[in-house]
């Protein structure tokens, strides 16, 4: 794993360019890490995940194959909640706004690892693809929360029931994702991106992102309650009592993440 932090981003970046960065269990505990430490930094304003060579991230390492002896009732079960589940919901959590750059294949659990993120780029050479049927496997790490809450429930149930790759520009298409850019242009774009999350009001982006994932599991009556606290609690912050002092004074806004 990569990591660097300049102008308040935080920069993640898989390097297991052989493995099309393929995570295996300390890798993706390495990135649950990475990501907490970055939520809880104040320093800290945005986060950019990528990969490096030709895939953003393969899924999950298999190639230790299944354990040895007796499978126990509940390990497996225990095993997703601690690894891809956390890993998913690390992203989701982070009090930061993520953006996925998406270089190449994003297969499996790289798949929901990137649709996690709040915003997503890929570039032309992207492809997603839900693999789990090519093995036999039910998807793993959200993805039956994360899709139907994306594209609907129909279009969901045909990636995951054919597994077929999905081109960048099919995804933009069905809304997986944000933007499709040349290849070359995506670590620019995703620069780009960030800068400008960076320079934007931090808690209120983290309460909104907070209001946005949780909009789709609650009831109107949750949700107005929710939006209410998150206004009462924004209200305390400088940036939003900067916000409203530069629109009242006719100049730019000078967030500072606080």
């Amino acid at each position: 794993m990569l990591t660097t932090t300049d102008d308040h981003v935080t920069h993640l970046t898989l390097n297991r360019p052989e493995a099309l960065n393929a995570l295996a269990p300390g890798q993706r505990d390495e990135l649950i890490g990475l990501l907490a430490a970055a939520s809880a930094d104040p320093d800290v304003r945005a986060v950019v995940l990528t990969g490096t060579g030709r895939g953003f991230c393969a899924g999950a390492d298999l190639r230790g194959g299944a354990p040895a002896g007796e499978r126990v009732a509940g390990d497996v079960a225990r095993t997703l909640r601690l690894g891809a589940q956390r890993l998913v919901a690390a992203v989701l959590d982070c009090e930061k706004p993520v953006i996925a750059a998406v270089n190449g294949t994003a297969a499996g659990l790289g798949a929901h690892l990137a649709l996690a993120c709040d915003l997503v780029l890929a570039a032309e050479s992207a492809r997603f693809i839900e693999v789990f049927v090519r093995r036999g496997l039910v998807p793993d790490g959200g993805g039956a929360y994360l899709l139907p809450r994306l594209i609907g429930p129909q279009r969901a149930k045909e990636l995951m029931f054919f597994g077929d790759a999905l081109t960048a520009a099919d995804a933009e298409r069905l809304g997986l994702v944000n933007r499709v850019v040349p290849d070359d242009d995506l670590p620019k774009t995703a620069r780009e991106w960030a800068a400008r999350l960076a320079a934007g009001p931090t808690r209120a982006l983290a309460l909104t992102k907070q209001l946005v994932n949780a909009s789709l599991d609650t009831d109107r009556t949750t949700a107005f309650a929710a939006e209410a606290a998150a206004q009462e609690i924004n209200m305390t912050t400088a940036d939003a009592h900067e916000g409203v002092t530069s629109f009242v004074e006719r100049r730019g806004a000078a967030f500072r993440g606080r």
